[in-house]
C-alpha cells in the first residue's frame, strides 16, 4: 500500500536469497601431512587413490544425511549442507534474490523488503563449478551485427566456487558442499554496504550466526540464515555491540524460453526494466525498457480471436497464508479476484483467483516459488506491500508474495474515520464492525494485488471526476468508486456533504484500471514486440486527452499538481473547501465518536492528530498549483505541449487559499475540553510545524524556479515571483495595515517567515535524488526578490510600529526590525 515509499519504480521480489561467496574451493587437506602419513603405512593399508579429490558418493551423502529432493537435492549432514546439481541444469538462468525476513525493532528497515537480486548460472569446469552472474543491462540478439561485440564487452564475473565432492549416484550430477556459501560474509548476498556504514559494522561474527534451514521445491531453493554482526553504532541497544537480522535466500529457476517482452509506454503505468539494446537497426546505443507483467495466453486461440472471453492456460492463483484470521480472509480473497473485471477487458475471464491453503497437502509449502502467497505478518506496522519476482530477460513475473501487516487496520480505520466520518455513521466508533473492517481490507488487498500485477501507484487518477460529482451517488455508483484507478491514493470520499445520500465512499477497479490491464495483458498472436507496439501506441493515442486514462507519477513534491497522493477530484481549491468542512463536522464530536469505556484517551489524540494531518494534505494538494507545470507525456505523433504551466488564475487562487485557511489562525482546531484530555501545550508546536512547513514549500527553490521560467515564457499571462512574494507577504503581515491585533501563532509564523526568506538569501538549492527542477539561486532573480521583500517588510513595520501599544506586540515587531536588519546588514 505504501510503500516505503516504496521507490519509483524497481521491481521488489518476494523471495530472497542468502547465496555467497568466493574462495569456499580452498583444499582443507594438508597434502605434505597427507603424503607423509600416507608413506609411512603398510602398502596394504594404502586406500586407492581418489581421482582429483573425488570421492565415492556414498562416502560423502553417507546414510546419516537428511535429504531434500527439488531444484537441486539438497543433503544437510551434520552441520554441512550440500547441493547435488544435475548436469541438466548447467548453463540454465536462475533469478537469486536476497530479502530481510526479520530485522531490529528500531531498525527503520521492515521484513521483506529487499537488499539485493541477482541472474545466476551454475558452470561445470573440470572438478569446479562456479556461480556466474550474467548481466542483461546490455543486450543483443543472437545473430546480430552486435551480439559477438556485447558478449566481449559483459564478460560473466565468477560470485563463488566450489570442488566437487563426489558424482551423483549414476554420473549424471555433482555433490559440492555449500556450508560455507551460507555461512559466510559475502556482500551480494548480506547487508548492503550503507547499511554496514550505518551501524559501523565491521565483520560477521560466525559464532553468533547460524543456517537455519535449506529447503528445496521444484523450482526454487530457500534458505534462511540468522547473521550477527558487530557493530559499534547498532540501531537498537549499543550496549550489545551487534546486530542480528534474519535473512531469506531464494534462487528461483527461469524459463527455458523466455516470454516475449512487452515496450514500455510513459503514458501507460507499469513497473518496468531498462536495458540498452544493441542489437536494434538504429545508429545509437538505445535504451529499451520492457513492463513486467505475468504470462496470460489463451487456452482457446481461436476463441480468443473472435473476441470471445477465453480462460488462461495457466491461472493467476493466490494463497491465504494459514496464518491470517478467519474472519479477514473472506476479504481479502474478494480482493484479489475484483481484478478479472479488468483481465475480462483484455479478453480473459477466471484470469485470477484466491484460495485457502491447502491443510491436506504435507507438501505444501508458502515458500514454495510455484505459490504465490498473501502473507500475514503479526506486527505493528501499520502498512502492507505488493512486491513481485520477474524474469530480467523479459518481464515476465514468475511469483509474487503480499506482505500484509496486522496492524494495516489501525491504518485504514483512521483513514475511514477521518475522512467520512462527517457523512458516515459506521466511521464513528473506535472499532469498526467486522464488515466494516472487512471491506477497508479488501480495498487495500485489491490495491495491493494491482502491484503485483505489474501495475504502479497513478497518482494522476483521481483527478479525472469533477469535484461536485463526487457528491452524487448515481456518479459514484456508475462509475464504480471515487477515482478511475484503485492504484491512485484516492482513499475515500472525504467531498460527500452530509446531504449527499447513496454516495459510494471508497474507490474501486475502475475504468484506467481495465484499460491498463487490456494493453499489458492483451494477447497478440505471432505478432513481433515491434508489430505489438505499433498496436499498443494507436490504442493510446486514442486515448490522450481522456483524464480517465491519464497517467501521472508523484516525486516527493510534485511539479504536476494532478499527480498527487490522497487527492480527490478536478479541482484541489473546492475538493479541500469540501473537506474542510467535514474535518470542522468531526472535531465537534470526536470526543463522543472515540469514546472508549475504561480507557484512557489515546483513541481521542490519535485521530484529532489525523484531523491536523488531513487539513495539512488539503493545503499540500492546494499548494501544488502554486509554480505548477502539467506534464502530458507525448510521441511525435501527438500534436499539442508536453509541458504547460498551471493558468495565472488558478496559482492566484491557490495562494489566496492557503493565506485564508492556512495562514489565517484556524481557530477550529481548537476543541478546548477535547485538547484538555490531550494537549499538555503542544497545540501551538503542532499549528507552528504545519503552517511553518506549508510556507517553506511555497518559497523553495524548484517551486521558484518554475514561476519565474513561467515568466520567461508567458510574460504578463505567467503569476509572476514578483506577484508571489507581494500575495504571500500581505497575507502573513495582514494586520500591518490596521494596527489589528497578532495572535500568538500568526507571530511564530510571520518569523518563520523572515528566517524563510534569510534562507533563500543564503542558502542554495539542496538537489534530492529525483528532483526535475534545479536553478543556481547566487544568479536567479530569487535573491533579489528575498531582499526586496525584506527592504520592503521593514519599512512597512516602521510605519505600522506607532499603531501598537500591547508591549508583546510591539516586543514582536522590534524583534521582527532586528531579524531583518541582522540578514541584510550581517556585519552590524
Amino acid at each position: 500500500m505504501m510503500i516505503k515509499n516504496l521507490r519509483p519504480v524497481k521491481l521488489v521480489a518476494m523471495l530472497l536469497l542468502s547465496v555467497a561467496v568466493a574462495g569456499c574451493s580452498a583444499k582443507k587437506q594438508n597434502k605434505k601431512k597427507a603424503a607423509a602419513t600416507s608413506a609411512s603405512k603398510p602398502a596394504s593399508a594404502t586406500p586407492p587413490a581418489k581421482k582429483d579429490g573425488i570421492k565415492p558418493y556414498k562416502e560423502v551423502i553417507t546414510a546419516k544425511a537428511k535429504s531434500d529432493q527439488g531444484l537441486f537435492t539438497v543433503h544437510k549432514l551434520d552441520d554441512k549442507y550440500y547441493y547435488e546439481i544435475p548436469d541438466s541444469l548447467f548453463g540454465r538462468e536462475m533469478l537469486a534474490v536476497t530479502r530481510y525476513v526479520k530485522v531490529p525493532s528500531e531498525d527503520g528497515t521492515y521484513g521483506g523488503e529487499q537488499i539485493n537480486e541477482q541472474v545466476w548460472k551454475w558452470e561445470k569446469r573440470g572438478n569446479q563449478v562456479m556461480i556466474r552472474v550474467p548481466s542483461y543491462s546490455n543486450i543483443a540478439a543472437e545473430g546480430s551485427d552486435m551480439y559477438e561485440s556485447v558478449r566481449n564487452s559483459n564478460l560473466e564475473p565468477i560470485l563463488a566456487s566450489f570442488d566437487v565432492k563426489a558424482l551423483s549416484k549414476d554420473s549424471s550430477g555433482v555433490v559440492i558442499d555449500v556450508t560455507e556459501l551460507f555461512s559466510k560474509d559475502v556482500a551480494a548476498l548480506g547487508l548492503a554496504q550503507r547499511t554496514k556504514t550505518t551501524y559501523k559494522i565491521t565483520r560477521l561474527d560466525e559464532t553468533r550466526s547460524y543456517i537455519d534451514t535449506i529447503k528445496s521445491f521444484p523450482i526454487n531453493i530457500e534458505v534462511r540464515t540468522v547473521k550477527t554482526y558487530n557493530a559499534t553504532s547498532p540501531p537498537v541497544d549499543n550496549s550489545l555491540g551487534s546486530m542480528t537480522v534474519e535473512l531469506a535466500t531464494s534462487m528461483v529457476l527461469l524459463p527455458k524460453v523466455p516470454m516475449q517482452a512487452r515496450v514500455y509506454d510513459d503514458r501507460v503505468g507499469y513497473f518496468s526494466q531498462r536495458q540498452t539494446d544493441y542489437g536494434l537497426d538504429a545508429q545509437k546505443a538505445t535504451v529499451t525498457r520492457y513492463i513486467a507483467r505475468w504470462r496470460l495466453e489463451p487456452k482457446d486461440p481461436a476463441a480468443y480471436a473472435r473476441g470471445e472471453l477465453v480462460e488462461p492456460k495457466k491461472q493467476i492463483v493466490y494463497y491465504i497464508d494459514p496464518a491470517t484470521p478467519k474472519k479477514w480472509r473472506p476479504y481479502l480473497i474478494d480482493g484479489v479476484k475484483d481484478w478479472n473485471a479488468a483481465f475480462e477487458a483484455a479478453g480473459f475471464k477466471n484470469a485470477i483467483t484466491c484460495l485457502e491453503a491447502p491443510t491436506d497437502d504435507p507438501d505444501w509449502s508458502p515458500e514454495d516459488a510455484r505459490y504465490s502467497v498473501i502473507r500475514y505478518f503479526a506486527s505493528n506496522i501499520a502498512n502492507a506491500y505488493g512486491p513481485h519476482i520477474s524474469d530480467p530477460r523479459s518481464g515476465e513475473i514468475l511469483e509474487s508474495d503480499i506482505g500484509w501487516y496486522h496492524n494495516v487496520m489501525n491504518l485504514v480505520r483512521n483513514w475511514f474515520f477521518v475522512q467520512t466520518a462527517a457523512v458516515n455513521p459506521d466511521a464513528r466508533m473506535p472499532k469498526f464492525k467486522d464488515e466494516v473492517m472487512g471491506q477497508l481490507i479488501r480495498f487495500v488487498s485489491s490495491h495491493e494485488v494491482g502491484h503485483t500485477l505489474g501495475l504502479p501507484h497513478n497518482f494522476g487518477s483521481s483527478v479525472a471526476y469533477p469535484v461536485d460529482s463526487l457528491r452524487s451517488a448515481a456518479f459514484t455508483k456508475r462509475m464504480g468508486g471515487t477515482a478511475p484507478s484503485i492504484m491512485d491514493y484516492a482513499r475515500f470520499n472525504y467531498i460527500a456533504q452530509p446531504e449527499d445520500k447513496g454516495v459510494l465512499l471508497y474507490p474501486g477497479i475502475g475504468p484506467y484500471d481495465k484499460w491498463a490491464v487490456k494493453w499489458g495483458y492483451t494477447y497478440f498472436d505471432n505478432k513481433s514486440t515491434t508489430e505489438e507496439s505499433a498496436i499498443l501506441n494507436k490504442w493510446t493515442v486514442e486515448k490522450a486527452g481522456d483524464p480517465l486514462y491519464f497517467y501521472g507519477q508523484q516525486t516527493g513534491n510534485p511539479v504536476d499538481p494532478r499527480a498527487q497522493s490522497e487527492d480527490l477530484g478536478d479541482d484541489a481549491v473546492k475538493a479541500s473547501t469540501y473537506g474542510i468542512a467535514n474535518l470542522k463536522r468531526i472535531l465537534p464530536n470526536i470526543q463522543k465518536w472515540t469514546y472508549e469505556e475504561g480507557q484512557p484517551y489515546n483513541n481521542l489524540q490519535e485521530l484529532y492528530g489525523e484531523v491536523i494531518g488531513q487539513f495539512t494534505r488539503y493545503m499540500g494538494h492546494v499548494k501544488s498549483n502554486i509554480g505548477g507545470i502539467y506534464e502530458n507525456d507525448k510521441t511525435y505523433d501527438q500534436a499539442g505541449a508536453v509541458y504547460t504551466h498551471v493558468a495565472k488564475a488558478k496559482q492566484k487562487e491557490a495562494m489566496k487559499f492557503i493565506n485564508d485557511q492556512a495562514f489565517k489562525t484556524p481557530t477550529w482546531m481548537f476543541d478546548n475540553e477535547a485538547l484538555s484530555k490531550i494537549d499538555n501545550a503542544t497545540m501551538i508546536e503542532r499549528v507552528g510545524r504545519m503552517q511553518t512547513g506549508v510556507l517553506s514549500s511555497i518559497l523553495e527553490f524548484a517551486r521558484l524556479a518554475r514561476v519565474i521560467d513561467n515568466s520567461a515564457k508567458n510574460g504578463a499571462n505567467a503569476y509572476s515571483i514578483d506577484e508571489l512574494f507581494g500575495d504571500l507577504q500581505k497575507g502573513i503581515f495582514s494586520e500591518l495595515a490596521s494596527g489589528a491585533n497578532i495572535d500568538l501563532y500568526r507571530r511564530g509564523l510571520q518569523r518563520a517567515y523572515i528566517s524563510r526568506l534569510e534562507y533563500l538569501l543564503t542558502e542554495s538549492q539542496s538537489v534530492t535524488f529525483g528532483e526535475p527542477t534545479r536553478i543556481n539561486a547566487a544568479q536567479s532573480d530569487i535573491r533579489p526578490m528575498a531582499r526586496l521583500a525584506l527592504t520592503n517588510l521593514q519599512s512597512e513595520i516602521k510605519r505600522s510600529l506607532p499603531k501598537y501599544g500591547n508591549i508583546i506586540l510591539k516586543a514582536h515587531l522590534v524583534d521582527a526590525l532586528a531579524r531583518i536588519d541582522a540578514i541584510l546588514d550581517p556585519k552590524k
